[in-house]
């Protein structure tokens, strides 16, 4: 991911845009594209401030509220797949992809792999 452009760059072009020149004219000059300018002009209007956002961040581990039933389930039919498992949640509503499922037993530290002690 790229940084960001710096705020003195930003403040300059959306002065010159306050100051009346076009979009366009301003972009040439600055040698950044005409949406940069549009959208840190949109931003100073609205906020007063041509500062970027934060980015980047974590998601929410989406089945963490579910983390109970997931291991009751797993503890109940040890022999679950983790397809079966998304059948399971699709049964409760809650609606996730084969590698939300995984990624969440792969963080709980369960694992699918053939054991020869295990049944």
């Amino acid at each position: 991911m790229t940084l960001p452009y710096s705020n003195d760059l930003r403040e300059r072009a959306v002065s010159a845009v306050v100051a009346g020149e076009t979009t366009r004219v301003v972009t040439e000059r600055f040698g950044v594209a005409v949406s940069s300018v549009i959208k840190w002009h949109q931003r100073y209007r609205e906020t007063g401030s041509v500062a970027p956002d934060r980015m980047g961040g974590r998601r929410k581990i989406i089945l963490e509220s579910h983390r109970d039933f997931i291991l009751e389930a797993m503890a109940r039919t040890p022999h679950l797949t983790i397809r079966g498992l998304q059948a399971l949640l699709a049964e409760r509503g809650v609606h996730v992809s084969h590698h939300a499922v995984w990624k969440f037993l792969h963080r709980e530290g369960l694992s699918f792999k053939k054991n020869a002690v295990r049944p």
